[in-house]
């Protein structure tokens, strides 16, 4: 078994891809800043009968969706006792951190009035499905905040050991603060996973109540169940696409052995979600729509062949599964199946009748949301420098 030893990496922050991505990020900015001055209406082509866009299929479902490596990685070590994935709990933490934080501030963006976020905290309406997303993103947030505590610690403390006596007595400090992270760490690690369980489902509980304006290849009772399975089988392809994209990044190789086990669980995960979707196809009779040849049928089909079936398919390959470009290229399908799903979901299936046009997001919409996904990126790039999060495999090309 591999024994964990991340480290900072010894890399230069900005190189030209940093400095693409800080330019995307100002641009984000700058529309910021006209939706807060201008208004919603100002920047978004969102109105009162379509008030759901990207800022939600993207920004925030889909968001949530992807950080669920986090506590899928964190359930496999720590609760089912598969400890030779340690290597991978960090960096997967700090994933689910960063899309969960992606997350609220595009919630933020979104929300007509975000400066009354923190109200549902004291106003309490347990008969919304909302109110028990916002609370549990919002417990489990802090929840991801508290575990990344040990990471800080451990970096605060080598760097301040040397620095005589001051240098000492930081270094004690952190090490007391990193002995009550470790303690209330098992409370925190099953609490996310079930904090997280409740509000991947209820994502999809939001749209049961809109049975008239969700087209029928995607309205089913099943929908909380499909959309946490979906999560739970796209926890650890995250896991895959971030560790190779990372180690490509850092000039380093990733632990294809221990990737390719990893990826042997999502052939029985994603298969389950497989098998879900089809029954469910099967059973309500929704298979009728495929030959419409409209865009919501399309997109659907596009949503499950290529971002499940055929995924599924080649991971059923343990030669893919073993090489860093077909599992990536698996991994990278999955992801872009959940992300269509997400999006069909909130926005290309979402055709109220009170709607006089279809949505289609604006420039500043779009430019928002790759300024904040920049901006996640550019924050991971320092994080990942400046505290040990990423245990190197070995040095060399990860291809």
């Amino acid at each position: 078994m591999m024994k964990p030893n991340p480290k900072p990496l010894q890399v230069k922050f900005w190189t030209p891809g940093a400095l693409l991505l800080a330019a995307i990020a100002a641009g984000g900015g700058v529309a910021v800043l006209a939706r807060y001055t201008g208004g919603i209406g100002y920047v978004s082509n969102l109105t009162d009968a379509r008030p759901w866009g990207i800022w939600i299929g993207i920004n925030v479902a889909s968001g949530v969706a992807f950080a669920a490596c986090g506590f899928t990685t964190a359930a496999l070590v720590h609760i089912f006792g598969r400890r030779r994935y340690a290597p991978l709990v960090r960096s997967a933490l700090l994933t689910a951190l960063l899309g969960y934080t992606f997350a609220v501030l595009g919630l933020l963006v979104e929300i007509g009035r975000s400066w009354a976020i923190w109200k549902p905290m004291f106003n309490w309406n347990p008969d919304s499905v909302l109110f028990e997303v916002a609370m549990c993103v919002m417990l489990y947030l802090s929840v991801l905040y508290i575990e990344f505590i040990p990471v800080v610690v451990a970096r605060l403390r080598s760097a301040t050991a040397p620095r005589g006596r001051t240098g000492a007595l930081v270094a004690a400090a952190a090490q007391r603060a990193e002995a009550v992270a470790v303690r209330v760490m098992p409370v925190c690690i099953v609490a996310g996973v079930v904090l997280s369980c409740m509000h991947q489902s209820s994502l999809g509980t939001l749209l049961l109540i809109a049975p008239t304006k969700l087209h029928p290849l995607w309205y089913t009772p099943l929908l909380p169940l499909l959309f946490l399975v979906s999560a739970v089988s796209l926890g650890f392809p995250m896991v895959v696409f971030e560790n190779v994209i990372s180690h490509r990044c850092f000039h380093s190789r990733p632990n294809m052995n221990l990737l390719a086990k990893l990826s042997s669980i999502t052939v029985w995960l994603l298969g389950v979600y497989v098998a879900l979707k089809t029954g469910d196809i099967l059973v309500r009779g929704t298979w009728k729509y495929f030959l419409d040849g409209t865009f919501q049928t399309n997109s659907f089909l596009l949503e499950f062949v290529a971002g499940a079936v055929v995924p599924w398919c080649m991971l059923l390959s343990g030669k893919i599964r073993r090489s860093a470009t077909g599992l990536f290229t698996a991994s990278a399908l999955i992801i872009a199946g959940v992300l269509l799903n997400r999006i069909n979901v909130f926005i290309v299936g979402y055709t109220p009748s009170v709607s006089k046009t279809a949505y289609f997001p604006s420039p500043a919409e779009m430019l928002i949301t790759a300024g904040l996904i920049a901006t996640l990126l550019l924050v991971y790039r320092f994080l990942v420098i400046q505290l040990p999060v990423i245990t190197k495999a070995g040095e060399g090309a990860s291809w």
